[in-house]
């Protein structure tokens, strides 16, 4: 039984080691199923409360600890696994019953040091659980700079957009405030910021997958929908426009539905890989026709009718048009225009564009 108990124990130290380095160290999509369950454990009740409101703002007021509490339960459950599994060491090593194994390794995983043992083994033990506790400590507290400066380096360009796109964000809307302030020849700067912040997501969102969870300052605001607004801006403009220079744009949207699979795959989400630009979008064609009649009121030119544009249009979302709705749902992200349903609320939110005022001269 005591051999059985050791060979446990090692096990769940050694389990929580190899947590603490997927989730803190290893700069690779790795994910361990503790810090699987250990999330899951906060998300739900989260959840249940959120679901209960019947406005986004308080939801969103609801949800938006959900992230920091979850790095918080991590500290405390790699702290107790590693807790649990030295007890079941030095009952396996000592004989010590349950409650003196906790309080010898609970002292030393501490370093309160007011218990100690003569004995060589426990005394290895001990030496291993003290210097486990403060380094994942440790390791912890150096992981929150990297994280926060990630999520800065995201909430910039969100932020940014909010002028450029409305609020929440929508592609159709970005379009017609570039057009609006005679901006659109260089949307492809726009596009080529948002091919490097996508890339720069990708390769944070999967290293530290809490990041996705982590919502903006401001409720109207969210990381999800600011990219696909942009991505439906360079599909559009690609669909409508032919003759424009389409590289900037084409580039835009492939690194933007990269971007999103590499988060899925972690989040372990079903996608198609290579979808057919034939394969139905749940986007309507009244939809998109109503917003190129908003973009064109507005005064953004098109060589295309919409009808023409439709089928370039859907062969450019199908490539993340579901996945962009998944996240939109499990994220509850914030209801906008051409993002999908929502947990508990259906509603779309239409931006209103803003007019621009100019002088009466007189003659």
């Amino acid at each position: 039984m005591r051999v059985l108990i050791g060979v446990i124990g090692a096990l769940v130290v050694l389990g929580t080691f190899s947590s603490v380095l997927r989730t803190l160290l290893i700069p690779r999509p790795t994910r361990s199923v503790f810090t699987r369950l250990l999330h899951k454990t906060v998300q739900v009740p989260f959840q249940f409360v959120a679901d209960q409101c019947h406005r986004f703002e308080t939801k969103d007021r609801v949800l938006a600890p959900v992230a920091a509490v979850s790095i918080l339960f991590h500290l405390v459950g790699w702290l107790a696994g590693a807790w649990l599994g030295y007890s079941m060491l030095q009952t396996a090593v000592s004989g010590f019953h349950a409650m003196d194994a906790l309080r010898e390794t609970g002292v030393a995983l501490f370093t309160l040091g007011f218990a100690s043992s003569r004995s060589v083994e426990l005394t290895l033990l001990d030496l291993c659980a003290a210097a486990t506790g403060p380094i994942i400590i440790g390791l912890q507290i150096g992981y929150l700079p990297a994280l926060y400066s990630a999520y800065s380096r995201r909430e910039a360009e969100v932020t940014t957009l909010q002028a450029r796109a409305g609020s929440p964000a929508w592609g159709p809307e970005l379009l017609a405030r570039y057009a609006q302030i005679g901006l659109t020849d260089s949307i492809t700067d726009l596009f080529r910021n948002w091919e490097r912040w996508s890339a720069e997501v990708s390769e944070s969102h999967t290293s530290y997958v809490v990041l996705s969870r982590f919502r903006s300052p401001r409720a109207n605001d969210n990381w999800l929908i600011s990219l696909l607004a942009v991505m439906d801006a360079a599909a559009m403009q690609l669909a409508l426009n032919p003759s424009h220079p389409q590289a900037d744009a084409r580039l835009v949207l492939r690194t933007g539905f990269v971007c999103l699979r590499n988060i899925a795959a972690v989040w372990r989400l079903p996608f198609e890989p290579d979808p057919s630009p034939d394969t139905p979008i749940r986007l309507t064609y009244e939809e998109f026709a109503g917003a190129v009649a908003h973009v064109t009121a507005h005064g953004y030119a098109v060589e295309r009718a919409p009808e023409q544009a439709w089928p370039h249009f859907s062969g450019w979302r199908v490539n993340y048009e579901d996945l962009a709705y998944r996240f939109a749902y499990l994220l509850d992200a914030v209801p906008a225009p051409w993002s999908g349903p929502r947990r508990t609320s259906k509603e779309d939110i239409t931006p209103v564009t803003p007019v621009d005022r100019k002088p009466n001269v007189a003659c």
